[in-house]
């Protein structure tokens, strides 16, 4: 025995011996009745102290008895599970590895318990530090070889993947239902999603449901951090940034209240507000996954962009679209688009296609509509050829919707009745008042002409009344832009709005009518300015903000805006986003009281077939 170059000492003894019979024979003695062996090999196995060389002993004997290890023996196989055989030797983890090859292979009853265990390994280990009964610490395992960890997470699974064909059909509810709660720490939601994005690369027939979890996990974080709320606490801290001393504190008595935040990003780039914090992190890993999946060796790769931009759309339609007030998540689609102008000019045709299908719940074709001019309006990368080709099939649509209205017994003003009428027409209104230099630009003479053919006077001037119901912001500004090119003249109808407002009746909680004044089309802009910061750095650079025309009478009040960051230079509908109460009757409007109402804080995401209007 080699004994020179060990400290005797200060090393424990190696742990060679073992108890009892082999596997074989232990489980013939259990088909006996006798237990005793049974219970002494599923003692040894939960040793924490097991070496490398009895894990590889083990594993051996039950990989040459594993037609054995039916159902009867689940307790058994729930233990073997249960080895720490991660971030061991390599000779452990290809033993291990071969023992899953086989279980999986031979006893398919145990797919889920072998699935679940790998994907458990999907986060950092926490790790708990208690002192008596009171645990003081808990916080993720930075593990310098958590990616190596991952690394044989992800060979595991492709390996049971290999040898079970239906591994997939199996793999999504475990996927869904070890996804961490939504309050845990970033780093934890970080690993997650970067580790079932890696499960979508070589599992492909799941990445559409993949998707799907992840964007829904992450509607659930956006719709909980209002724009409001996150700006209230970046400016906090910014002021509060701006106050502090100078000189650092000689002791630091707030260690034990340090943020939870991922302290591996620059300060700047932290948010201050927690669950946008997250949200940002998880976006993060999405759009970098989103910018590999589609380029090869830093060149777009077409037939793949489409694969996802498929899989994105549809993902799209079905849970990002029926969301009502999400700030962030939708820019996965914009962020998509920016790769190719094809991708954009398809986006636009979907939502094209909805907002005209009569077959679509209005409130739905309401959305798309918003979503089309939201698009035009800030995608920077979007040419104003394509911005006219879509005016060029909204605004008819317009003219053909008035056509068929203005003249019958449904010519009022009312959103029930005309609800996508009514957006479609904000959707243009908030889209010339981004891209009219842009059209105009060049040869104004031609640029005049073309706005002067969409025939803008008879949208507004029509019995329908669509200034009534539009954003104010959005109508004034346009008001103003139209005005100084002489294509509408709006103000007459703006006064004669203004002059016959009444309030409209709401129910309180109590079952009582109130008055209230609100925005009856309960307005909103899906590509308002972008707020997270890690995630903000790859869509500022494709991002339209808003340039206040300096040429314009404008009878909006100047508001005051905070300065730092992208928002911070946006926009003339700063704070002015209505978000609408339970309409009862709809009456013009009084839109000025109401416009600054918080929006309510910590709520789930709100779909647009359930609101009421």
């Amino acid at each position: 025995m080699e004994i020179e170059n060990r400290d005797f000492l200060n090393t424990p003894p190696k742990k060679t011996v073992r108890f009892g019979g082999t596997v074989a024979n232990t489980l013939a003695k259990l088909q006996k009745g006798d237990t005793s062996d049974y219970e002494l090999i599923k003692h040894q196995l939960s040793d924490p102290d097991i070496k490398d060389a009895q894990i590889i002993n083990w594993l051996q004997e039950f990989r040459s008895c594993v037609t054995q290890l039916g159902k009867d023996h689940e307790q058994l196989i729930y233990v073997v599970l249960k080895l720490p055989w991660l971030g061991r030797s390599q000779a452990v983890v290809e033993e291990y590895l071969a023992f899953l090859s086989n279980l999986v292979s031979a006893q398919t009853v145990y797919l889920r318990s072998c699935l679940r265990m790998v994907v458990s390994n999907f986060v950092p280990k926490r790790v708990k530090i208690q002192e008596g009964n009171v645990e003081f610490s808990d916080s993720d395992d930075e593990d310098e070889n958590l990616p190596r960890t991952f690394d044989q997470c992800h060979q595991a699974l492709q390996l049971i993947a290999r040898y079970v064909p239906s591994t997939s059909r199996f793999l999504m509810p475990i996927l869904s239902d070890k996804f961490p709660f939504v309050q845990k720490s970033s780093r934890t939601l970080e690993c997650y999603v970067h580790n079932l994005l890696r499960v979508s690369v070589y599992i492909p027939d799941i990445r559409r449901d993949i998707l799907e979890l992840i964007i829904s996990k992450m509607l659930t974080l956006d719709v909980s951090a209002p724009r409001s709320e996150i700006e209230e606490m970046e400016s906090g801290a910014q002021q509060d940034a701006n106050r502090a001393p100078q000189d650092d504190c000689l002791f630091d008595m707030d260690e034990e209240n340090e943020s939870p935040l991922d302290s591996s990003k620059p300060d700047e780039a932290v948010m201050v507000h927690p669950v946008a914090e997250r949200l940002d992190t998880m976006m993060t890993v999405l759009l970098a996954f989103i910018k590999d999946v589609c380029h090869v060796n830093g060149t777009l790769d077409i037939d793949k962009t489409k694969a996802l931009y498929k899989d994105l759309v549809s993902v799209f339609d079905k849970v990002v679209l029926p969301t009502h007030a999400s700030c962030h998540v939708q820019y996965y689609m914009f962020y998509l688009c920016s790769f190719r102008l094809g991708l954009a000019e398809a986006f636009l045709d979907h939502l094209w296609k909805m907002l005209q299908a009569p077959n679509q719940a209005p409130i739905l074709r309401q959305a798309a509509a918003g979503y089309m001019g939201s698009f035009m309006a800030r995608a920077k990368f979007l040419p104003v050829s394509t911005v006219r080709a879509c005016l060029d099939l909204l605004v008819p649509w317009l003219h053909l919707y008035i056509d068929s209205q203005d003249s019958g017994s449904k010519a009022f003003c009312d959103i029930n009745l005309h609800g996508p009428f009514y957006t479609a027409c904000q959707a243009v209104f908030y889209t010339l008042i981004f891209r009219h230099n842009a059209i105009l630009e060049g040869n104004m003479k031609k640029g005049l002409a073309y706005l002067q053919s969409l025939n803008l006077e008879r949208i507004v001037m029509c019995q329908l009344n669509p200034l009534r119901v539009c954003l104010p912001a959005v109508t004034n500004m346009f008001a103003a832009i139209t005005r100084k090119y002489q294509l509408v003249f709006c103000y007459t109808i703006i006064e004669r709005n203004n002059r016959n407002l009444l309030p409209v009746m709401s129910l309180s909680t109590g079952g009582n009518l109130v008055a209230t004044n609100t925005n009856p089309l309960d307005t909103f802009f899906p590509f308002d300015p972008y707020m997270l910061k890690s995630s903000g750095k790859l869509i500022e650079p494709i991002y339209q903000v808003w340039e206040e025309p300096s040429d314009c009478m404008i009878d909006v009040p100047k508001k005051e805006v905070r300065k730092g960051s992208m928002e911070d230079e946006d926009d003339f509908l700063h704070g002015e986003t209505p978000h609408g109460d339970l309409v009862v009757g709809l009456t013009p409007g009084s839109y000025d009281s109401h416009l600054h109402s918080p929006r309510s804080v910590g709520s789930p995401p709100i779909s647009f077939l359930q609101r009421p209007f």
